[in-house]
């Protein structure tokens, strides 16, 4: 029986520190017609309505940067991935910066609000921060704290305005549930750029990263058993993939944050395969490639892509 998948594709770039992140949905449309696969023409497009015109102006929300128009994109990511969820059996999301995925979270849980959900982020930051504890206002390093419901005033460093509060909670509240997700089905792959009160919160809910360094010395199998632990008793899985996971030396340095010993490709695929045919993974995102950013033409939105066409290729065999 064939498979029913759709793409869901986000352009927003509002809660990066640098732009070019809208550009890279499109940079991996550019490999696929140039690859000659037209994996995009396969299944049904969706776009999400961006709120990039608020990057032509200054923001006047310092801890939450354009907060006001994150709040409209994680509504417009929740609406449509709510709705795409219900019609087809598999989603594959592929957006600008990583912090509307705060939203497609959202979007899964209104979907099916009975489901316990997991979240597998693959990253190498935790985007842990509130606009209480963020160094820098930049959304993108938030969108998880969102699903947690979670201000983390223990660590607390600012004291935001009272409007970036005011979008803050929509935001924590859209699809009128809250949390979306419990800290104990939250898990991580590559984290290697944290920041105090990020760790803090870690450490408080027992939140663990499994590092570079551990998954090669026990190998992507054996951390698959685990997580295969971790998740037994979700109803559904969400991954997440930040292309910034990926070892910037070896790939290329077309993203808005990297960092150096990331994930090979292969380690990458070995694990992105495995969850596309997972029974309980719906929904797999791809974050964060700026091609304005890559030293090597579209190497980056090259390698997405090609971990993209290995997703749907498994997704379409799953039984």
């Amino acid at each position: 029986m064939s498979k029913s998948i759709a793409y869901i594709i986000n352009d927003s770039e509002i809660s990066a520190g640098t732009r070019g992140a809208s550009l890279g949905p499109g940079a991996m449309r550019v490999a696929d017609d140039n690859s000659g696969n037209f994996l995009f023409s396969k299944y049904p497009i969706h776009y999400v309505q961006t709120m990039n015109h608020l990057l032509d102006r200054p923001s006047p929300y310092k801890y939450g940067k354009r907060a006001d128009g994150l709040a409209t994109v994680y509504k417009n990511v929740a609406d449509l991935v709510s709705r795409e969820r219900n019609k087809n059996d598999f989603i594959v999301v592929v957006a600008g910066d990583h912090g509307s995925a705060g939203g497609t979270i959202a979007g899964l849980k209104v979907a099916n609000p009975q489901n316990r959900l997991g979240v597998l982020w693959i990253d190498a930051h935790g985007d842990l921060h509130t606009p209480y504890t963020t160094p820098s206002g930049n959304m993108h390093g938030m969108p998880l704290a969102t699903a947690l419901n979670e201000d983390n005033l223990e660590s607390k460093q600012n004291d935001p305005h009272a409007d970036t509060v005011k979008f803050w909670n929509e935001m924590k509240n859209t699809g009128g549930i809250a949390p979306k997700i419990d800290a104990k089905d939250l898990g991580f792959i590559g984290l290697r750029d944290l920041e105090t009160p990020e760790v803090e919160l870690m450490e408080r809910k027992g939140i663990k990263n499994i590092s570079v360094d551990e998954l090669r010395e026990v190998g992507v199998q054996k951390i698959i058993e685990r997580l295969e632990e971790k998740y037994a008793d979700c109803d559904e899985i969400y991954v997440s993939f930040d292309v910034d996971s990926m070892d910037p030396d070896i790939v290329s340095h077309g993203t808005g944050t990297p960092v150096p010993h990331g994930l090979t490709p292969k380690e990458a695929s070995e694990l992105l395969r495995y969850y596309a045919g997972h029974p309980k993974v719906k929904c797999i995102e791809f974050v964060e490639v700026n091609p304005c950013l890559d030293e090597k033409t579209n190497h980056m939105a090259e390698v997405a892509y090609y971990l993209m066409k290995e997703v749907v290729e498994v997704a379409e065999k799953k039984a």
